[in-house]
């Protein structure tokens, strides 16, 4: 499994962990460990540049997902695609959420995985699907740390 992990932002960032975490839920979702996938983390100006090319909306972002190969099944292994952080936009909303910067990062990461394979939070229900799914995981995981 590769999982690219860049860090443009300035921002001290738990690179480590995201590659970890990230490995933990692509064998969670019972994806081929050879999977590929990159995060990067970026500034704010170079987030909003981002939000603005390829959602058409003003502003900074918490976290934009780019697919690239969608597997077909459990023995597909395929370029999954990208994430894009910004950790300033993370540690405001872990402050606003009562919880670390660094869980708050564990969520977007896990939230732009489930992304890229297909899922959506554009209705109430799929969104407490999408929300759950990446809760349980990201706890999952902290369990195991």
């Amino acid at each position: 499994m590769t999982i690219d992990v860049t860090n443009r932002s300035g921002s001290l960032v738990p690179a480590v962990a995201v590659e970890k975490l990230l490995t933990f839920a692509i064998d969670f979702m019972e994806l081929h460990p050879d999977c590929e996938l990159s995060v990067t983390f970026v500034a704010d100006n170079e987030m909003e540049e981002l939000h603005i090319k390829w959602m058409n909306e003003p502003g900074t972002t918490d976290v934009l997902s780019f697919p690239m190969d969608m597997p077909e099944g459990k023995d597909d292994a395929v370029t999954l695609g990208d994430i894009v952080i910004d950790p300033i936009v993370a540690h405001r909303q872990a402050k606003s959420a009562g919880h670390s910067p660094e869980h708050e990062i564990f969520i977007l990461a896990t939230h732009g995985l489930l992304h890229i394979l297909g899922y959506d939070h554009a209705d109430r229900d799929e969104e407490k699907v999408m929300f759950d799914l990446q809760e349980s995981i990201v706890k999952k995981w902290e369990s195991t740390q």
